[in-house]
């Protein structure tokens, strides 16, 4: 089994709080993270219709059989416990008496602010992080086998097949949880909306042309990156244009929180045709990005993510905020460090001055360098927090 960094956060924090909720994507490991952190807590799931139908029905007695070190999972299944738990939390006084996990953080969060704001501690499991691979010797030894396979956890438990993973990865949760909340009816149209959004990886994300693409509103368009990006599928990185410049582009852009599945939806299903994608470059970047995401949930570090760009075209992938400055990141697939690479991140530190703490160069090779005025990191040596 492998050992995942972020129990560290949560037991650190399980005695401060009379609530402890973890989210993440459906299969990133939450149940079994849980169950074996805490072994001594009964384990409920409110995805069996019986245990949720007796939540529903009859909340007081539910409450009073599982009333104290309890992991409660899925519970955004079971609203109305949100409002029965805070009265618990609050007349006993006691730390760590409940543990809630769900996959559908837009109903989870609803919940928990409208509740349980102030009672509760937020965790968000993601699918492995390199430094949780490379602990267990799992982390492959180049960067497109570790693209195409992507890292959620059963990949790494159990010889399947990345092709059947994703396949039924996408028809089992995504189609059946998203579209249930949605209301999709013509499910062939949502298909070709998660295809479209694929191929925006790594791009601007353009609402109205997405929506005419997919043959569907830009409200719709709205709505359906909602559900996706709650449900852990797809996140939105912001561009950074505060000070710096006021030319800048102001458009979001658009990443998968796995590799993997992006891929799948790609038609990339092995390292030969990820090699010859025009895609290779984007999907590169997204790895690396979903690295500081990883690193930073998990780690408990609570930096924020921006990339930056301005009118003149000159880009850099990412932004780190270190509370007072920023480090500064170029993500490139080369495996050859040229000196243009390193144009964008010199044209942004002479904007942004002593704003600017590190310029860090992330490429596909595998030697990491400290130079004078960069520090080069291989693309499986990325550390957030330095």
């Amino acid at each position: 089994m492998v050992n995942r960094i972020i129990a560290d956060s949560i037991n650190q924090i399980i005695g401060l709080y009379p609530v402890i909720a973890v989210t993440g994507p459906r299969q990133s490991g939450k149940t079994t993270l849980l169950k074996n952190m805490f072994s001594d807590y009964r384990y409920v799931s409110l995805e069996n219709p019986d245990t949720r139908s007796f939540a529903e029905q009859d909340p007081n007695g539910f409450l009073a059989l599982y009333n104290q070190k309890v992991i409660f999972d899925e519970v955004q299944n079971v609203p109305t416990l949100f409002s029965y738990i805070q009265t618990l939390v609050d007349e006993s006084k006691m730390m760590g008496q409940f543990i809630l996990s769900g996959s559908q953080n837009f109903n989870l969060m609803k919940n928990i602010t409208q509740s349980l704001a102030g009672r509760v501690a937020l965790f968000k499991l993601l699918p492995f992080g390199f430094d949780e691979l490379k602990l267990n010797n799992l982390l492959a030894p180049d960067y497109p086998s570790m693209i195409v396979r992507g890292c959620y956890p059963a990949l790494y438990d159990r010889p399947i097949p990345t092709s059947m993973f994703y396949a039924n990865y996408i028809e089992t949760y995504i189609e059946r949880d998203l579209t249930g909340l949605l209301q999709v009816k013509d499910i062939r149209l949502f298909r070709t909306f998660l295809k479209l959004c694929a191929a925006r990886v790594g791009q601007q994300l353009n609402l109205t042309n997405l929506a005419n693409e997919a043959g569907i509103s830009v409200p719709t368009v709205k709505s359906w990156l909602s559900i996706l990006e709650s449900s852990y599928i797809v996140y939105q990185l912001a561009p950074f244009y505060n000070n710096f410049n006021k030319r800048l582009v102001k458009s979001t852009k658009l990443y998968f929180y796995d590799t993997g599945l992006v891929s799948f939806l790609l038609a990339i299903k092995n390292e030969n045709s990820l090699y010859e994608s025009e895609f290779k470059g984007a999907l590169f970047e997204n790895m690396v990005i979903n690295e500081y995401l990883k690193q930073n949930y998990h780690h408990n570090l609570f930096k924020e993510f921006y990339y930056w760009r301005d009118s003149n075209g000159h880009e850099v992938d990412l932004m780190v905020s270190n509370d007072t400055n920023y480090d500064i990141v170029e993500i490139k697939a080369t495996q050859t460090i040229l000196p243009k690479l390193f144009e964008g991140l010199d044209q942004l530190a002479m904007i942004g001055g002593k704003s600017i703490h590190r310029k860090i160069l992330v490429y596909g090779g595998n030697q990491s360098q400290n130079r004078t005025d960069y520090k080069v990191w291989a693309w499986n040596d990325i550390q957030v927090n330095f």
